[in-house]
């Protein structure tokens, strides 16, 4: 019997939202043999809005912020 190695990294970038709550931009989750990166689309409609910091935009992305936990989880 084999041993399933089930460890993973899960690393993401957010950016603050209206009410200053967390909205993940970028989820990677990667273990030793594959990885994953997903963008996500702003939760919300508003005027182009980023961090200079991080070079990250909430005009950016291409999955649906509604389908966060799914991806999550499925990843």
């Amino acid at each position: 019997m084999t041993s399933a190695n089930r460890e993973a990294v899960i690393y993401f970038e957010f950016l603050r939202g209206w009410q200053n709550e967390t909205v993940v931009k970028e989820l990677c989750v990667a273990s030793a043999t594959a990885g994953e990166m997903f963008r996500f689309k702003s939760p919300y409609k508003m005027a182009s809005h980023g961090s200079s910091e991080c070079g990250i935009n909430l005009a950016d992305g291409h999955i649906e912020y509604k389908d966060l936990h799914t991806v999550f989880t499925e990843a």
